[in-house]
């Protein structure tokens, strides 16, 4: 019973993380049986909507507990530390967010589709969220160093590894010998496939919209983080 009052919301977080992935999973499980009942619109706002509300009350819930529980470390006065940390968020979403390249099939604007990628930066991963978000987690929680960070992280991380051999799993059921050979020129480990000669790097590749929004991305929510956490701090939990 203290391990629960003293880590409240360490387990409210690991609640939110497993609601969030349990749906964010699930209906993409049910993605083929959804489009046939509703449309594909329909699923993807749907889609949309569920995975969007449960990400913001995460969100919030984050910046408003991240110093929580024990301090496990604390490092963020060491000389350089914030270069590290910046360097390392960034690459971050390099990785988490061309993941989308198709902006109108998210917003429904055009008909959304599965698609099988091997350009850009799936020829440096396969599951670019994944390696993102990863990367994202060690840059927070090696800065925040709180036992809530690592709970966060650790939830985030195993919902990632988990997509990973979900998502195989979908895109071979749906595209079989093309996504076998897919796999075969790609890898999980970031530039695993360019090492070994599997894969090829093209810049060139990375001269797109979707990689120019990235970089803006990257700019709005840095000049929009004291915004965010100031916006999460009014909400009573």
């Amino acid at each position: 019973m203290e391990i629960f009052t003293n880590y409240q919301s360490h387990w409210i977080m690991a609640g939110l993380l497993l609601t969030f992935a349990i749906a964010h999973s699930g209906l993409a499980a049910l993605r083929s049986r959804m489009e046939e009942l509703i449309g594909a619109r329909a699923y993807r706002v749907l889609f949309a909507l569920v995975s969007l509300t449960l990400a913001v009350v995460m969100i919030i819930y984050f910046f408003n507990h991240r110093y929580d529980g024990v301090q496990l470390w604390q490092v963020q006065a060491v000389p350089g530390i914030k270069i590290v940390v910046s360097a390392l968020s960034v690459i971050s979403f390099v990785f988490l967010y061309p993941a989308t390249f198709n902006l109108l099939e998210v917003a429904a604007i055009a008909k959304p589709q599965v698609h099988l990628f091997e350009t850009g930066i799936i020829r440096i991963a396969r599951h670019p969220q994944m390696v993102g978000q990863i990367i994202w987690c060690i840059a927070h929680t090696l800065w925040i160093g709180s036992s809530f960070m690592v709970v966060t992280s650790l939830g985030l991380i195993l919902h990632h590894l988990f997509g990973v051999w979900h998502g195989d799993r979908r895109l071979a059921k749906r595209y079989g010998d093309a996504f076998a050979k897919v796999k075969e020129r790609t890898s999980i480990i970031p530039f695993k496939a360019i090492w070994e000669g599997r894969q090829e790097l093209k810049l060139e590749e990375f001269l797109t919209p979707a990689y120019l929004g990235v970089a803006f991305t990257i700019v709005g929510f840095r000049m929009l983080h004291p915004l965010m956490f100031e916006a999460a701090a009014k909400v009573p939990w």
